[in-house]
């Protein structure tokens, strides 16, 4: 096969996966999504942001499992991916079989959470403390799980219990092991990185990762990790329970779109340009240097 003739095995709705033989090659396109919705503009960067601050924290959280990652130099992959679109933005991994759970830790109250929560005490069938504020801290981070859908169709969410017999059914004998693994790596991996992340500024609020199984059947974390678009962070300075808070993702973009219904998914530039300025602040506190 010529250089120019790769084409992705699978395309999300942010990125493209290639198969290299015996790993693969995740690419972070700049396109953005909200409310599962392609939107048609182009955030220039914001592929490099999300590749490179995944590889921060991948490197930051070895010490407590393995991950995917082998490496974020295009001069280690084909000659296909030497080329400025895949420079920055491109990371090499390895190939896991992915466990079908999305697994979501909220350390705050906020968002879906949130108005669950005002309805009857509860997120994803957990009961809460009486008294909470809107954006409070949890007395320790929860778990709500969810099932991975395909694209175009929403994740549900599930109890612990739930994720139990899902990984059950795909893994015979395995599916309490396998969940409450899952559950554990998730909330160590989210103490650890909001404990980092509140000493440079920034409140990760909540998040989500996902894992696989490696050819000896180890649980490694895959995917994206931390990025904006599969966490809410919120500057630390100013934070007050009893509102919302203002962040550093794509909520420029998402409530842009709730103020404007007939906006035909596209944003306008302003709110493009402050979205991706978000991302890139967001990086450079966390990580301490401008993305290069």
């Amino acid at each position: 096969m010529s250089a120019n003739e790769l084409k992705p095995i699978k395309e999300g709705k942010v990125r493209e996966i290639y198969d290299n033989g015996d790993s693969l090659i995740m690419v972070a396109t700049d396109r953005i999504s909200c409310f599962d919705v392609i939107l048609k503009n182009i955030i220039h960067k914001k592929g490099t942001v999300l590749t490179q601050m995944s590889k921060f924290w991948f490197d930051l959280t070895s010490d407590i499992l393995p991950n995917h990652m082998i490496s974020t130099d295009v001069n280690d992959m084909p000659e296909f991916f030497r080329q400025p679109k895949f420079d920055g933005n491109s990371m090499m991994c390895r190939k896991l079989e992915m466990l079908p759970i999305e697994c979501i830790v909220r350390g705050y109250i906020t968002g879906s959470g949130w108005a669950s929560y005002e309805k009857n005490g509860t997120v994803c069938g957990i009961k809460l403390p009486e008294g909470l504020l809107e954006s409070d801290k949890l007395p320790e981070p929860i778990y709500t799980p969810s099932t991975k859908a395909e694209i175009g169709d929403h994740d549900e969410n599930i109890s612990f219990e739930q994720s139990v017999e899902h990984l059950e059914k795909f893994f015979p004998g395995k599916g309490l092991e396998y969940a409450t693994k899952l559950k554990d790596y998730t909330i160590a991996l989210y103490k650890k990185c909001a404990d980092y992340a509140l000493t440079k500024g920034i409140i990760i609020a909540d998040t989500k990762f996902e894992f696989g199984l490696d050819e000896n059947g180890n649980i490694v974390l895959g995917d994206e990790m931390l990025t904006p678009d599969s966490s809410r962070f919120w500057p630390a300075e100013g934070y007050k329970p009893g509102q919302s808070q203002p962040s550093f993702d794509k909520q420029f973009a998402r409530d842009w779109l709730k103020a404007n219904p007939d906006n035909n998914w596209e944003l306008p530039e302003e709110i493009a340009q402050k979205t991706i300025d978000k991302y890139l602040e967001a990086y450079e506190l966390l990580t301490g240097k401008p993305l290069a």
